[in-house]
């Protein structure tokens, strides 16, 4: 295998000028820099990332933190984030902090102030606890993905907006009987984006005169506990909306699962619309407002390089676009509702 000395060799150059011409640490002229790369591509010479940190105080690393891996968002995320990061010749060092696990809070106190990156992304965490601020407090270049950003750099879709629009989107169908499934308790500091889509719904209603019908059902954002907490207020017709706007997609598939068990048909008796665009979506004919997680990803990657260059630089907020895919989930409420 070939060494920076072969490198330097066959540039006819010295082996600190061919260390430099690499990682970049110091002055070297544009057709010295141009013929040692030359060399180390003929070579298959790929520096060690121990030696450019050393040569250039960087480490080429990348601390991803993300809640969970294995839901669909996330994943989705973490695909666009290390994407990115391959592009730019960068390493991804990749951290589960699931919320209420034993090894979360030691890695938010301890853990991650020994390691080092170049820079921090950060998926969807909330404002309990301080977390944010603490992750902020290293010092390090920090970006966001999701509606909390303690003043770092992020990029998420507006919540607000999305579940706005979701709702006036079956207000305009005709409902007047819409609930909200899905998320914690309001106010709940746990979750700061289900809060804002909570606030977006019941801001819509109350625009059309509706919120005094204005109702939350909380429940956990996955498929099992939306079907569960359906089949709990579908099951009385009486009380039972014409209208569902779902905190996301994985809840709007499991009522829509629970309602045809029941008999109610989606959407003749009742309408369901989420926010996502899941990969599962389209399976269930479901209307949603679309985002793009992996876009997300990119996007984080780019404004972490930016900081990166000049970490003197302000925060960035970019609002990523939430698109309204119409399906066959929403409909204009059956007769007997309008009568």
């Amino acid at each position: 295998m070939s060494g920076i000395a072969d490198v330097a060799r066959r540039a006819g150059v010295s082996k600190s000028t061919a260390s430099r011409a690499l990682t970049g640490s110091g002055y070297v002229s544009a057709e010295t820099r141009q013929r040692v790369r030359a060399a180390a591509d003929a070579l298959g010479y790929v520096p060690s990332t121990h030696a450019v940190s050393l040569a250039t105080g960087k480490t080429r690393t990348i601390g991803v933190i993300v809640p969970h891996v294995t839901r669909w968002y996330f994943g989705e995320v973490v695909d666009g984030i290390q994407s990115a990061l391959i592009s730019h010749d960068l390493d991804c060092a990749l951290f589960s902090a699931e919320p209420g696990s034993a090894h979360r809070q030691r890695m938010f106190d301890t853990y991650l102030g020994r390691r080092r990156f170049d820079g921090l992304i950060t998926v969807g965490i909330e404002p309990s606890a301080r977390e944010l601020e603490r992750i902020a407090e290293l010092g390090k270049p920090l970006v966001t993905i999701g509606s909390y950003d303690a003043g770092a750099s992020a990029v998420s879709i507006d919540d607000f907006d999305a579940a706005h629009r979701a709702t006036e989107h079956l207000i305009g169908l005709g409902h007047t009987n819409i609930t909200f499934v899905g998320g914690a308790p309001e106010n709940d500091e746990h979750s700061f984006g289900d809060t804002r889509r909570i606030l977006g719904y019941r801001a819509a209603m109350a625009k059309s005169g509706l919120a005094e019908h204005a109702r939350h059902v909380p429940c956990d954002v996955d498929m099992p506990d939306g079907y569960a907490t359906a089949v709990d207020f579908l099951s009385s017709s009486r009380v039972r909306p014409t209208a569902i706007v779902a905190v996301c997609d994985e809840v709007a598939i499991g009522v829509i699962i629970a309602a045809r068990r029941q008999g109610v048909g989606v959407p003749n008796d009742l309408s369901v619309i989420g926010i996502d665009d899941h990969a599962h979506a389209e399976m269930f004919s479901l209307t949603t407002l679309r985002q793009n997680p992996r876009e997300q990803g990119e996007t984080a990657v780019e404004l972490l390089n930016r900081l990166i260059a000049e970490p003197a630089s302000s925060p960035e907020r970019v609002w990523a676009p939430a698109t309204m895919i119409i399906r066959n989930s929403t409909a204009a409420p059956p007769d007997h509702a309008r009568a």
